[in-house]
């Protein structure tokens, strides 16, 4: 139960920072207002998505977006949650993975159903082009996908060896 509590620890501090981020900006901030932080390279802006990443499905109908943006990842956090769970005693990497994941998931719903919209405000750059604007939960989700890939590259092959290592002693 303590790598729970750990994992909930975790995603409490991301949802959290991401949410008074959000606030921040939005307390600050008009919408579209750039405020430059390293010039040529990052600004903190306000920005308002209403789609997912890159601004996909912004411009689709009303049931499009509810289904895409609140069933769906409302459905995806319910499954996140039994992951966490089934791999709390057998995969640190896979259940911290998870974790950042669902924080990140539930920081975006807390906006979408809440705003019907995401703020987003890291703005990074190089001369005319800018990557998308993101947020902190953007941030975890990114961070853990990026475990959960080396996770299932590096570390699942271990962990199914180590499982018929102990069905056949």
């Amino acid at each position: 139960m303590d790598r729970i509590w750990k994992m909930t620890l975790m995603m409490v501090g991301i949802i959290l920072v991401d949410q008074f981020t959000k606030g921040y900006i939005q307390h600050e901030y008009t919408l579209g207002e750039i405020r430059p932080v390293i010039d040529g390279l990052f600004n903190l802006t306000y920005v308002q998505n209403k789609g997912a990443a890159f601004g996909f499905g912004a411009n689709h109908s009303d049931l499009f977006r509810i289904i895409m943006f609140l069933v769906l990842p409302t459905g995806a956090c319910f499954w996140l949650m039994y992951l966490i769970w089934q791999t709390r005693h057998t995969a640190l990497l896979l259940c911290t993975s998870y974790s950042m994941i669902l924080a990140g998931a539930i920081g975006n719903l807390i906006d979408r159903f809440s705003l019907r919209f995401v703020v987003d405000m890291f703005d990074f750059y190089y001369g005319t082009w800018h990557f998308a604007a993101f947020n902190v939960a953007d941030s975890a989700i990114t961070v853990g996908a990026i475990f959960l890939i080396y996770d299932f590259l590096f570390l699942e092959k271990k962990r199914i060896e180590k499982q018929e290592l102990k069905k056949t002693s």
